[in-house]
């Protein structure tokens, strides 16, 4: 099994990929989709995501499949990865620039938001605390690991005892992906290998 687990790759690569493999691939566009139409309230669900996956209109299209009468509002936020990645979480330019992404969304009166990349919910307090609480927040990066856990349990394969072993493959610097995952993960992420694609 793979876990696409990148909104842009989940958007852009998955529907070319889905079907060239026989392994199970999840992506993030269905289960964040379908979490933000069970939780909608009103029926206005806004969505924050990187310019290319906003542009792709995978989460928009999904949505509308799901339910049609629902309103899908959409802003890409090119400004959130880099103050993630920099560990600008809680800074007042954040906060500023988060101001500024979800003031159209907020205009729109939505009561649920997607949080598209998996480097928004690191920014799940600030997002929260200009939503205010009655906007519920979805991570879809959670709810694909819950759609993997319902399939590897109905398949007879989830593995509740034993340690679990990590590896970690990156096309980059092994060193920058360690330091930036210990950061982020708070946890410490070791022996990461560089690999080439072909």
């Amino acid at each position: 099994m793979i876990i696409m687990a990148c909104g842009t790759s989940s958007a852009i690569a998955y529907p070319v990929v889905k079907d060239e493999y026989k392994v199970e691939i999840i992506n993030l566009i269905d289960p964040g989709s379908c979490a933000a139409v069970l939780a909608t309230r009103s029926g206005k669900i806004g969505v924050i995501a990187t310019v290319a996956t906003v542009a792709s209109f995978a989460f928009q299209n999904k949505i509308l499949e799901l339910k049609k009468e629902v309103g899908v509002h959409a802003v890409g936020c090119p400004l959130f990865v880099p103050l993630v990645e920099g560990g600008f979480i809680e800074t007042p330019e954040t906060v500023k620039v988060a101001k500024g992404y979800l003031k159209p969304l907020l205009e729109k009166e939505i009561d649920t938001l997607i949080l598209g990349c998996t480097h928004y919910p690191h920014l799940g307090k600030v997002l929260q605390n200009i939503c205010g609480t009655n906007v519920v927040l979805i991570d879809p990066a959670s709810e694909a690991v819950e759609d993997a856990k319902k399939m590897l349990k109905k398949a007879g394969t989830l593995r509740n005892k034993g340690n679990a072993k990590y590896q970690y493959f990156v096309t980059s610097s092994p060193l920058q992906f360690e330091d930036l995952g210990s950061r982020l993960l708070s946890k410490s992420i070791t022996g990461a290998k560089q690999i080439e694609l072909s």
